[in-house]
Protein backbone atom coordinates (compact mmCIF):
# COMPACT_ATOMS: atom_id res chain seq x y z
CA UNK A 1 0.00 0.00 0.00
CA UNK A 2 1.37 3.38 -0.99
CA UNK A 3 0.82 6.13 1.53
CA UNK A 4 2.02 8.94 -0.74
CA UNK A 5 -1.52 9.52 -2.01
CA UNK A 6 -2.84 9.49 1.54
CA UNK A 7 -0.90 12.54 2.78
CA UNK A 8 -2.82 15.74 3.37
CA UNK A 9 -2.05 19.01 5.15
CA UNK A 10 -3.92 19.92 8.30
CA UNK A 11 -5.77 22.67 6.40
CA UNK A 12 -7.30 19.96 4.19
CA UNK A 13 -8.43 18.10 7.31
CA UNK A 14 -10.04 21.25 8.69
CA UNK A 15 -11.98 22.00 5.53
CA UNK A 16 -12.90 18.42 4.52
CA UNK A 17 -13.44 16.63 7.85
CA UNK A 18 -16.78 15.00 6.99
CA UNK A 19 -15.54 13.84 3.59
CA UNK A 20 -12.35 12.45 5.13
CA UNK A 21 -14.29 10.46 7.73
CA UNK A 22 -16.51 8.99 5.03
CA UNK A 23 -13.49 8.04 2.90
CA UNK A 24 -11.68 6.50 5.87
CA UNK A 25 -14.66 4.27 6.56
CA UNK A 26 -15.04 3.23 2.93
CA UNK A 27 -11.42 2.71 1.90
CA UNK A 28 -10.05 1.64 5.30
CA UNK A 29 -6.74 3.27 4.46
CA UNK A 30 -4.99 5.57 6.92
CA UNK A 31 -4.53 9.26 6.20
CA UNK A 32 -1.32 11.02 7.16
CA UNK A 33 -1.78 14.62 8.29
CA UNK A 34 1.06 17.07 7.93
CA UNK A 35 1.70 20.37 9.66
CA UNK A 36 4.32 22.74 8.30
CA UNK A 37 5.40 20.02 5.86
CA UNK A 38 6.06 17.39 8.54
CA UNK A 39 3.99 14.30 9.25
CA UNK A 40 2.23 14.87 12.58
CA UNK A 41 -0.66 12.40 12.82
CA UNK A 42 -2.27 9.37 11.25
CA UNK A 43 -6.04 9.07 10.99
CA UNK A 44 -7.74 5.73 10.50
CA UNK A 45 -11.22 4.31 10.81
CA UNK A 46 -12.24 2.67 14.07
CA UNK A 47 -12.54 -0.84 12.61
CA UNK A 48 -8.96 -0.69 11.30
CA UNK A 49 -7.73 0.69 14.61
CA UNK A 50 -9.44 -2.11 16.55
CA UNK A 51 -8.03 -4.73 14.18
CA UNK A 52 -4.55 -3.28 14.64
CA UNK A 53 -4.91 -3.33 18.43
CA UNK A 54 -6.07 -6.97 18.36
CA UNK A 55 -3.14 -7.90 16.13
CA UNK A 56 -0.70 -6.18 18.47
CA UNK A 57 -2.20 -7.98 21.47
CA UNK A 58 -1.80 -11.35 19.72
CA UNK A 59 1.78 -10.54 18.77
CA UNK A 60 2.51 -9.64 22.39
CA UNK A 61 1.08 -12.96 23.56
CA UNK A 62 3.23 -14.79 21.00
CA UNK A 63 6.33 -12.88 22.11
CA UNK A 64 5.64 -13.73 25.76
CA UNK A 65 5.15 -17.39 24.84
CA UNK A 66 8.41 -17.43 22.89
CA UNK A 67 10.18 -15.86 25.86
CA UNK A 68 8.79 -18.54 28.19
CA UNK A 69 10.04 -21.21 25.79
CA UNK A 70 13.47 -19.57 25.67
CA UNK A 71 13.53 -19.40 29.49
CA UNK A 72 12.65 -23.09 29.75
CA UNK A 73 9.33 -22.43 31.48
CA UNK A 74 7.45 -25.08 29.50
CA UNK A 75 6.58 -28.71 30.12
CA UNK A 76 5.92 -31.52 27.66
CA UNK A 77 2.22 -32.06 26.94
CA UNK A 78 2.35 -35.66 28.15
CA UNK A 79 3.61 -34.51 31.55
CA UNK A 80 0.85 -31.90 31.90
CA UNK A 81 -1.84 -34.41 30.86
CA UNK A 82 -0.51 -36.93 33.38
CA UNK A 83 -0.62 -34.33 36.15
CA UNK A 84 -4.18 -33.36 35.27
CA UNK A 85 -5.30 -37.00 35.20
CA UNK A 86 -3.73 -37.69 38.57
CA UNK A 87 -5.45 -34.63 40.11
CA UNK A 88 -8.75 -35.68 38.58
CA UNK A 89 -8.61 -39.19 39.98
CA UNK A 90 -7.93 -38.00 43.55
Amino acid sequence: MRYSSQIKPITYLKSHAAEILLTLGEKRQPLIITQNGEAKAVLQDVASFEATQETLALLKILALGNQEIADGKVKPVAEVVAQLKSKRSK
